[in-house]
């Protein structure tokens, strides 16, 4: 087990060591000067060009980049160019309204998806089996944006059950602050319960019919057990992939969502970087982006050793 979680280890370094690269360079891409945009429209070469030289973007690329890398290896992302403060400081109070709202879409989307799959196997081609499909075909069809705009305009403006937009701080009021993280939750969260659903019916349907089910059965076993203890943890490996894989989704998406409710956080920060052209504000936001999805994904490999002994002693092949 040391070796097979040595070897994913190596594995996601090397992976954020080129995501890294891809970052910077992207970064680049985007059109406009930030010299310009820190300096105003009616400034002259010259002091474009003393900005220039102040924010270091005169010098060689590779040099940017070593001098970027270096500071987030201790932990210091620079200085923002339009705000002027650290990067670390404004990530640190935007990234908690964006981790909540990511982790309140996940158990949304939890709570949602793996009962209506498991219930919908069960009972295939009856009516957990169509309410699941129904749920699937009206929030896969929907983008998380849209669907935010009908729960806002729905619950919100017609019904107003909820507030229209603004966040409250969990450690400060718990009611209010899920009272108003309620909607963005279901509207980033239900596209993921979508997924789930779709495959732990699948999942667990393909296990239901294998030969050792069908000897538990024969056995006596109440179905309860059967389901619970024998099915669902050969079904959960692919469904530890999707959840693993849908943690990017729900990281961009909350960006979405928290624009459609005005909810402070990493979305707004995003919007204001890239308008600013901010690129180490862009870079250490992405890069902190990439470092979730890698590690919720070098997690779900680790995961499926435990599930199945056969992959980790296998190599994972």
């Amino acid at each position: 087990m040391g070796r097979y979680l040595f070897r994913r280890a190596i594995e996601a370094l090397f992976v954020v060591f080129l995501a890294s690269i891809v970052i910077f360079l992207i970064i680049r891409l985007i059109p406009g000067d930030p010299a310009v945009q820190v300096a105003g429209v009616d400034a002259t070469p010259e002091q474009v060009e003393e900005i220039r030289e102040s924010l270091g973007l005169n010098r060689p690329l590779l040099t940017q980049y070593t001098s970027w890398i270096g500071g987030v290896f201790q932990f210091d992302f620079g200085k923002s160019f339009t705000k002027r403060v650290p990067v670390e400081d404004l990530i640190r109070q935007s990234f908690p309204p964006t981790f909540e709202l990511a982790v309140a879409a996940y158990v949304f989307a939890l709570i949602v998806g793996i009962p209506l799959g498991i219930s919908a196997a069960i009972w295939a081609g009856k009516a957990p089996d169509f309410l699941a499909s129904v749920f699937n075909l009206f929030t896969l069809g929907i983008p998380n944006f849209v669907l935010g705009i009908i729960l806002l305009w729905v619950f919100a403006v017609e019904l107003g059950w909820f507030p229209v937009s603004g966040r409250v701080s969990i450690t400060d009021d718990p009611i209010a602050a899920i009272h108003r993280l309620a909607l963005p939750a279901m509207s980033l969260g239900a596209i993921i319960g979508a997924i789930l659903a779709r495959f732990i019916r699948a999942s667990v349907s393909e296990v239901l019919a294998q030969d050792y089910i069908r000897t538990a059965r024969a056995k006596g076993l109440a179905e309860r057990i059967v389901v619970m203890r024998h099915a669902l943890r050969n079904a959960m490996i692919p469904v530890v992939t999707i959840v693993a894989l849908q943690v990017g989704t729900v990281m961009a998406g909350a960006i979405v969502v928290e624009i459609v409710f005005t909810r402070p956080g990493f979305g707004l920060l995003m919007v204001d970087g890239i308008t600013g052209r901010d690129y180490l504000l862009v870079q250490a936001m992405l890069a902190i982006l990439v470092l979730i999805f890698i590690a919720a994904n070098t997690a779900a490999d680790i995961a499926y050793g435990f599930l199945d002994p056969r992959i980790r002693v296998g190599g994972g092949e």
